[in-house]
C-alpha cells in the first residue's frame, strides 16, 4: 500500500503544533450567564476534564472542589478549571445582599444572550473536548486551576478569539455553528499559549517543550516516530550528560524518554487509524515495530485496546450514520 512517507513526520520547529495536530481537540461553548445584582448559581457536577469561564464584563467568584481558595475573575479574564468534580459560581458584588439562585435557563445561551445588553455580569462557559489521546497528554500538563487575567501577556490573545465568537454567539449569522467551531478551536490554541511559559506547570508534554535545554531533544524525537534515538544521543543533542539528561528529562516531563517516545508514537498511530486507510501492518512498520504483533502490542498496553478494535470503535458511528 502506498504512504504518503511525509504523515508520520513532524514539524522540528513548532512542538505546539505537533500535538495540535496529532489530537482531536475541540473548544464548546456550552452556557454562560448575564445578570445583575447579587447572585449565586448551583453547584454542578463537572463531566469534561478541561472547563473554562471567561467573564465579557463585570466579576464573578469561583470556587471548585481541590481549590483553597475561590478565585475572582474580572472582565478580560479566563478561568480554566482542569479534572475538578464540581464547580459554583456566585457574584462578587452585593455580599450582604440576599442571592438570587440561578435557574438551569439562566445558564442557557441563547436566554444569556437576550439578557447580555443589560446585564451587570457576563460569563461564558464551555469546555474543551478531548479524545483519549488528547486527554492524556494535556489534561496532566495543566494545572488544576489557571487564572489568565486581562492584563497578561497572554489576554490580548485570548481577547482576539474571544470577541469575535461571542459576537457569533450573539448575532446568530449565516455560518455562525461553523464560525463558533473554529473560534473554538483558536480560544484552545491561545489557552495552551497562555500557559507556556508559566514557572509552576505540572511535570508533563507542556512544560518539556518551553524548556529550553531540552527542545532540540524534542526535536530528534518528534521528527521521526520510526527512530530510535539512543540515550546518549538525545543528551549530547541537550549538551549534558546521559545521567543528568534522563534525571531532567524524567523531572520535567513526568516520564523517561523511552515513555515518551513510545507516546509519541502511539498517538501518531491513533490519527493514522483514525484519519486514513494505512493497513496495521504497513502502520506497523512505519512506526518502527518488527511485526505487526509486536506494534499490536505496544499499542494495547498504551492505549488499552488492539489497533482493530480502536479503528473499528471510532469509524463505527460513521458508519451506522450513512445506514441510516
Amino acid at each position: 500500500m502506498s504512504v504518503n512517507p511525509h504523515f508520520l513526520r513532524a514539524r522540528t520547529d513548532d512542538h505546539l503544533s505537533d500535538v495540535l495536530d496529532l489530537v482531536e481537540v475541540n473548544g464548546v461553548i456550552s452556557g454562560g450567564a448575564a445578570v445583575s445584582g447579587a447572585w449565586t448559581a448551583p453547584r454542578t457536577e463537572v463531566e469534561s476534564p478541561l472547563k473554562f469561564i471567561a467573564a465579557m464584563r463585570g466579576r464573578a467568584r469561583i470556587s471548585a472542589d481541590g481549590i483553597p481558595e475561590p478565585i475572582v475573575v474580572e472582565a478580560g479574564d479566563v478561568a480554566v478549571i482542569n479534572n475538578r468534580s464540581w464547580i459554583q459560581l456566585e457574584s462578587v458584588t452585593g455580599d450582604d445582599a440576599p442571592r438570587r439562585m440561578l435557574r438551569e435557563a439562566d445558564a442557557d445561551v441563547l436566554t444569556m444572550l437576550g439578557a447580555a445588553h443589560e446585564a451587570d455580569d457576563i460569563l461564558v462557559g464551555g469546555h474543551v473536548d478531548l479524545n483519549p489521546a488528547g486527554d492524556a497528554l494535556l489534561t496532566p500538563a495543566l494545572p488544576p486551576i489557571g487564572h489568565i487575567r486581562a492584563d497578561s501577556p497572554a489576554a490580548p490573545g485570548l481577547r482576539r478569539v474571544l470577541e469575535p465568537l461571542f459576537e457569533e454567539l450573539l448575532l446568530e449569522r449565516a455560518g455562525s455553528a461553523f464560525a463558533i467551531r473554529q473560534y473554538g478551536q483558536l480560544f484552545v490554541l491561545e489557552l495552551l499559549r497562555a500557559y507556556m511559559h508559566q514557572a509552576d506547570l505540572p511535570p508533563g508534554w507542556l512544560r518539556v517543550s518551553t524548556d529550553e535545554q531540552l527542545r532540540p531533544t524534542l526535536a530528534i524525537m518528534h521528527a521521526e516516530p520510526a527512530a530510535r534515538p539512543s540515550l546518549e544521543e538525545l543528551a549530547r543533542a541537550a549538551s549534558m550528560s546521559r545521567t543528568s539528561f534522563a534525571e531532567r528529562f524524567r523531572a520535567v516531563a513526568g516520564m523517561p524518554p523511552v515513555a515518551y517516545m513510545s507516546r509519541w508514537r502511539m498517538m501518531h498511530a491513533q490519527r493514522a487509524l483514525r484519519d486514513t486507510e494505512i493497513t496495521i501492518s504497513a502502520l506497523a512498520a512505519h512506526l518502527g515495530y518488527l511485526s505487526e504483533s509486536a506494534f499490536s502490542t505496544a499499542f494495547k498496553r498504551e492505549i488499552g485496546e488492539s489497533p482493530l478494535r480502536f479503528r473499528r470503535r471510532l469509524r463505527r458511528p460513521a458508519t451506522a450514520s450513512v445506514e441510516q
